[in-house]
């Protein structure tokens, strides 16, 4: 890290603790780290390293790359760096681990041979946006066209494919803990939805 990067990591630190309304005594005893050390490090007068960065990360649900570089104070963009696997990018549309997540995918049509459903906890909710995408959910095998959105608990066997001849597009929301999406509507004052 730069020396002007090192220098924003204290303040950066101390708006994240401020911004949950922690102490640095509470702070201290979610992460180990003593009191004294992490007000040196807010105060930048303690260099921060690896071993004290990963556990403050953790305690205040960024990801480390926010926390050093993170971008500046009150800008609210989501600075997407795209995954590109096995022939689907994964831009990311949320920066918040450890809760729900969100994702636009972009499924491409050459995607081999891997027809596999898996498992893991959590609950995803998806939605179309263009092309087709294949849902094989347990027993079931839906199209799911633009506009159509499904959601389903991720501990059912499940696989999303890329259903068409084009490029398919879909916004997740993955919650890693079961969380489920919900959708409220408000009535109008004519009474429609």
């Amino acid at each position: 890290m730069a020396k002007d990067e090192l220098a924003a990591v204290g303040p950066r630190l101390r708006d994240l603790r401020q911004q949950r309304d922690l102490t640095l005594h509470q702070v201290a005893d979610t992460t180990g780290i003593s009191v004294s050390t992490l007000s040196r490090l807010e105060s930048g007068s303690r260099k921060p390293t690896l071993e004290l960065l990963l556990p403050l990360a953790k305690a205040y649900q960024v990801s480390l790359d926010d926390l050093v570089d993170a971008p500046e104070t009150g800008d609210p963009r989501v600075r997407a760096r795209p995954i590109v696997r096995g022939g689907r990018t994964y831009i990311p549309l949320s920066r918040r681990p450890g809760g729900l997540q969100a994702f636009k995918t972009i499924i491409g049509t050459g995607e081999g041979d891997c027809h596999e459903q898996k498992t893991h906890e959590g609950y995803e909710w998806l939605y179309v946006l263009s092309g087709t995408v294949r849902l094989r959910l347990g027993e079931h095998d839906l199209l799911l066209e633009p506009g159509e959105a499904a959601e389903f608990d991720t501990r059912l066997p499940h696989l999303v494919l890329n259903g068409g001849t084009e490029p398919a597009e879909v916004i997740s929301i993955f919650g890693p803990q079961g969380e489920r999406v919900h959708i409220r509507a408000r009535s109008t004052s004519n009474g429609v939805s």
